[in-house]
């Protein structure tokens, strides 16, 4: 489109005209992670008042939620496919929605049971020949903009301008609001002694030449620190964090070994800092892409050696994962844990693991349980799980027997809670009298 500017020209507005479009009963999306369009998200909440039943679909957010606030009840619902902290009260009172599902399967929703009447979303300034990146947060996004009727989009200078299947062209912006703000940052913190021992037991798993999917958080920064030594790691995951940036400059993570996409880091979004967001700028080594194919378990699995890390709440003798709930409290999603655990099962060589603390409430509580809690999720089926990791071991489960499973999970819970477990193995038949104490 040779006029490209002159459209961008006709559609800048500022963020409460921009809004005003937004009409009773509309179903919108709302892009997430560090990518939230803050000034439009904010008139849409001062204008919710004139409105009643606007759905508002999200992943993860990051920052404050002043949609979920109870005065705006009637007027603003979320519906939300994965419970991030600030919206977790609102969906466990009652006053939004939760969607139980696969982060590879969201985006297929908008095209058949969630159709989008608009998508707020963020992007960088526009390049040469009018496209612009969604950054940060590629991953949702891109589809719902793709799908929906209309798109208000935030154009902010300071967005990365990230590559791969990342871009949106002027012309299929509805909207234009031009911002300048800085994105939110989420800095890595220091594991904890408990995580840096998850973190090294996993960082021995992984061999040269393995793929990664690799997350954010103590576990995930912990395995990166005891990778220095490791050569020829590639990266395909949902996200990564600053963690990465370390290991690409010392040339521990070069891509090269990759089987799909080899000499490029493939993700859907990051999570970080100023840093990152300066790391992923225009940098050729990266790609973006939407979820639909990042978390295609058969996309994954042509990933030779892939090596999945996810996290758990709590995980039973049998070796059934709950990473959503505390009981019937709903805590989080599924996320992108199926996809990759079912993905790195099937890569030639891949090594899916669940890592957790073996306890919880300052070691009153074990994380290795005979049973779920009532009402508990599996989020990760008995069927699909291969290591379970804990600070005190590596569990293999694969092609175990109830007897082996049950023996190894105990082996790799907190020393005071084995023999409580081992009784209630016995009770169960888990574990005959015979085998007691094997």
């Amino acid at each position: 489109m040779p006029n490209w500017l002159q459209v961008y020209e006709e559609r800048r507005c500022r963020a409460t005209e921009a809004v005003s479009a937004i009409d009773t009963g509309q179903r919108v999306f709302l892009t997430g992670n560090c990518s939230v369009p803050q000034q439009v998200l904010k008139a849409l909440v001062q204008r919710a008042p004139l409105l009643n039943d606007v759905e508002i679909v999200q992943v993860l957010t990051i920052g404050d939620a002043e949609y979920v606030q109870p005065e705006l009840q009637g007027h603003l619902r979320v519906n939300t496919m994965f419970i991030s902290p600030n919206v977790r009260s609102a969906v466990n009172d009652g006053r939004a929605d939760f969607t139980p599902v696969f982060l590879s399967e969201i985006p297929g929703l908008f095209k058949s049971s969630l159709p989008l009447d608009a998508a707020l979303i963020q992007v960088s300034p526009p390049d040469e020949h009018g496209f612009c990146s969604f950054g940060v947060e590629v991953g949702v996004t891109k589809t719902a903009a793709e799908t929906a009727r209309m798109v208000i989009a935030e154009v902010n200078p300071r967005m990365p301008r990230t590559l791969g299947d990342s871009f949106i062209h002027v012309s299929k912006l509805s909207r234009i609001v031009e911002v300048d703000y800085a994105l939110p940052e989420l800095p890595p913190g220091e594991p904890s002694a408990i995580q840096d021992a998850i973190g090294k037991s996993i960082a021995n798993l992984i061999e040269d030449g393995s793929t990664l999917q690799t997350g954010i958080g103590g576990i995930p920064d912990a395995v990166l620190r005891y990778l220095g030594d490791k050569k020829n790691l590639g990266i395909h995951t949902e996200l990564f964090s600053d963690g990465v940036i370390d290991l690409v400059h010392q040339g521990v993570i070069n891509n090269e070994a990759k089987t799909l996409h080899p000499g490029k880091m493939v993700a859907g979004f990051v999570l970080g800092t100023q840093r990152l967001y300066d790391f992923i700028h225009d940098n050729p080594i990266v790609e973006m892409h939407p979820s639909e194919y990042v978390n295609d378990p058969f996309r994954i699995a042509q990933n030779d050696r892939m090596v999945a890390i996810n996290s758990a709440l709590e995980v039973d003798l049998t070796g059934q994962v709950c990473a959503d709930s505390i009981g019937p409290k709903f805590y989080s999603g599924v996320g992108g844990q199926v996809d990759f655990i079912r993905g790195a099962a099937r890569s030639k060589g891949g090594k899916p693991i669940i890592a957790l603390p073996s306890t919880a409430k300052n070691d009153t509580v074990s994380r290795i349980v005979w049973q779920l809690q009532p009402g508990a999720g599996v989020v990760t089926t008995r069927n699909d799980v291969h290591f379970v990791v804990t600070e005190y071991g590596v569990a293999n489960l694969h092609g175990k027997t109830i007897r082996e499973r049950a023996q190894a999970l105990i082996g790799i819970a907190h020393p005071q809670f084995r023999e409580a477990l081992e009784a209630k193995a016995r009770e169960l038949n888990y574990i005959p009298a015979m085998f007691a104490g094997a």
